[in-house]
């Protein structure tokens, strides 16, 4: 079976992203980091990584090639807690906080923050409920899993 590795373009952030991502994301390590001279500090020139299993490749390519949201990633998150820890851990030192439980890392790279649960509260057989639940979420920037599920409920 063929394996499908996105590549993500840095203009020179490729190692530090890669540290950034695997220090984020559970289960996840750096494979191997290419550099551009054989001195141990030499810039990297490709860092292999995984997260959660997932190959990646970050290239250093030799102008930035700005990210757009046209491509994201999405984290499912289990409960509240991972969807903090991931949503401080990529806004952190620079990243911007969207809408609707999107946001940029301090690279410019977009990821989708959401609750496992999210489809089944704005997807719900209570189409009331998902409307009032859609309709909380849309206010928000980091989605909150209790208040969706109040707004589903209709508390």
């Amino acid at each position: 079976m063929s394996v499908i590795t996105p590549c993500l373009w840095f203009e020179s952030e490729a190692e530090d992203a890669a540290a950034l991502y695997t220090g984020v994301v559970r289960n996840s390590r750096i494979l191997a980091v290419a550099r551009s001279g054989v001195e141990e500090d030499a810039p990297a020139v490709s860092v292999s990584f995984e997260l959660d299993g997932q190959p990646f490749l970050a290239l250093n390519g030799a102008r930035a090639v700005p990210f757009t949201d046209a491509v994201s990633f999405q984290i499912g998150c289990s409960g509240q807690d991972e969807v903090d820890h991931y949503w401080d851990s990529l806004t952190a030192g620079g990243g911007q906080a969207g809408r609707c439980g999107w946001l940029k890392d301090r690279y410019g790279v977009s990821w989708q923050v959401v609750p496992t649960a999210l489809p089944s509260l704005i997807g719900g057989e209570d189409t009331a409920g998902a409307q009032r639940a859609l309709s909380a979420m849309l206010t928000m920037g980091k989605l909150d899993i209790g208040v969706l599920e109040r707004a589903y409920s209709g508390e």
